[in-house]
Order: C-alpha cells, then sequence, then structure tokens
C-alpha cells in the first residue's frame, strides 16, 4: 500500500506484540494521528487496557485475514521470532517496511525469517516513551527509501526522541544505554531510599525523596543544554557534602566502572540474542 498520514505515519499498520512497549508506541502513533481504521494489532493475550484501547479507537484486535501494510511493527520478546516468522511472513510484502523493537535481531536475522519484505528498520525505544519521553535509537537497512525513513521516524518519534545510527553494530549499545537505561535509573532511586532508610529516615519519608530528586534532577537536565558533567560540578562545591558523597561513587571501582561493565553485560547479552 502507498500514500501516508499528513503526519507522515504509514497509511496501514500492523503492530504484532502489544505490551508495554507496544501498547506505549500505539498510544502515542494514535493521539499523533494514525488512522485506527487501518491499524491492527496482533497479539495472542492483549492486556485489558489494549482491549479497551483497541475498542474505543476502533482499532482491529486480531484480525482474522490482514493483508500485507505499509508498515509491520514488531514488539514481541526477541525469543518469539523464530515461532511467529511463518505467521508473519505473509504480512511482509515487498512494499512493507518493518519496524523491529526486538533486542539483539539483526536486519539479517529479520530478513531470513521475513524473506519477502521489502525494507527493515531497527528500532530500541525505552519505557518512557509510554508517556511521551522516549528515547529510540533507530538503523535503516540498506533497502531502506527515503520515504520509508521518513514514516519510521514518524513512528518513533511519536513517543519521544529519536536518534539514528549508520552502523548497525551500535544498537546493541543503544540497548545497553537507553533502552536498558531506565532501569539503571530506577535502581538509583531505590539505592537512595534504602540508603536514606538506613541512615535514619522514616521509609515513605525516603522513598518521597529520592523519587523527587530523581524526577527533579532529570528535569533540571532535560531543561537546558548544559551537559551533566556541568551541572555535577555547578552543584558540588568543594569540601562540601556532595564532594564527599562524590569522591566515593567516583573512585576507582565507583559508579562509573560499574556502569561501565553493567553496559557491557546488557551489550554482550543483546548481541547473544541474535543467534
Amino acid at each position: 500500500m502507498s500514500g501516508s498520514t499528513d503526519a507522515g505515519l504509514p497509511a496501514s499498520l500492523i503492530l504484532v506484540g502489544a505490551g508495554k512497549m507496544g501498547g506505549a508506541m500505539l498510544s502515542g502513533w494514535l493521539a499523533g494521528g494514525l488512522d485506527p481504521s487501518r491499524t491492527g494489532v496482533i497479539d495472542p493475550a492483549p492486556s485489558a487496557e489494549i482491549e479497551r484501547l483497541c475498542a474505543e479507537r476502533g482499532v482491529a484486535l486480531n484480525p482474522a485475514s490482514p493483508s500485507a501494510p505499509e508498515a509491520l511493527v514488531l514488539a514481541i520478546k526477541p525469543q518469539g521470532l523464530e515461532a511467529a516468522a511463518p505467521a508473519l511472513a505473509p504480512l511482509a510484502g515487498s512494499g512493507t517496511l518493518v519496524v523491529s523493537v526486538l533486542a539483539g535481531k539483526t536486519v539479517a536475522n529479520l530478513q531470513q525469517r521475513l524473506p519477502e519484505a521489502g525494507a527493515v528498520v531497527r528500532a530500541m525505544p525505552n519505557l518512557p516513551a509510554s508517556i511521551g519521553r522516549g528515547a529510540t535509537g533507530a538503523f535503516a537497512g540498506e533497502t531502506v527509501t527515503g520515504r520509508q525513513r521518513a514514516a519510521a521516524e514518524a513512528l518513533l518519534s511519536a513517543t519521544g526522541l529519536v536518534e539514528w545510527v549508520a552502523d548497525e553494530a551500535l544498537i546493541d549499545a543503544v540497548t545497553a544505554l537507553s533502552g536498558s537505561g531506565p532501569a539503571y535509573v530506577f535502581l538509583l532511586a531505590e539505592a537512595m531510599a534504602q540508603a536514606g532508610i538506613r541512615s535514619g529516615l522514616p521509609p515513605e519519608t525516603a522513598e518521597r525523596l529520592a523519587r523527587a530528586t530523581v524526577a527533579g534532577a532529570g528535569a533540571l537536565l532535560d531543561a537546558g543544554s548544559e551537559p551533566a558533567e556541568t551541572l555535577r560540578r555547578n552543584v558540588t562545591s568543594p569540601g562540601g557534602t556532595t564532594a564527599a558523597a562524590l569522591a566515593v561513587l567516583m573512585r576507582e571501582n565507583g559508579l562509573p566502572a560499574l556502569l561501565d561493565e553493567a553496559m557491557n553485560a546488557a551489550r554482550k547479552r543483546a548481541a547473544e540474542l541474535a543467534g
């Protein structure tokens, strides 16, 4: 099918997998102008929220005999691609743009399992896409046309920032940084609250302070253009309490080294999922 919406979104789309990420993207697309009457969702066990969204907006949920759409978005678990591929292959026609958010699954993996697919874009969004504040890294396969890349950009930017990378191998680094990154931030808030409790604060007070601190710092970082390093230096008085804490966090085996190790582990696991 050809054509697109005024917002640059595909004229027709099928989403495969409507879990937290797929559901967040679908909500963003519909809000951005995607035609619900030409949108389908395939999910063998949709949540009540997805069932309600599809019913309210007129999106076809598990249509009986869907035809190949302009865009086919894959948001299932990467381990499920092999089993799902035979049913998905007829939906990936020569004019179909396949947008995959499957961690580790390369363009070659996808083209092997969906041999008629005309073009493939790999993308790695993250959970804040559910509130329109996502960060997505994307790579366009060599057969992706300018129009298809624009359609993918419109889809992905509906839920936040999009950064394109020229080397597909960098998608694994994106996965380790921004794809898994929200969990690192949540762990930081969790650890701060627990440390506050051990310092004598009531649990509810410590949790509220930690949550507000992380959220506020993130909002401050987002509000301006200054690098994180500059903001860190601005709030660190020489010889003060923050400097004493950072001396611990930034020591040789401190937070930067732990994050390097953690991201390397995530990147390695993403590469393993290509098999």
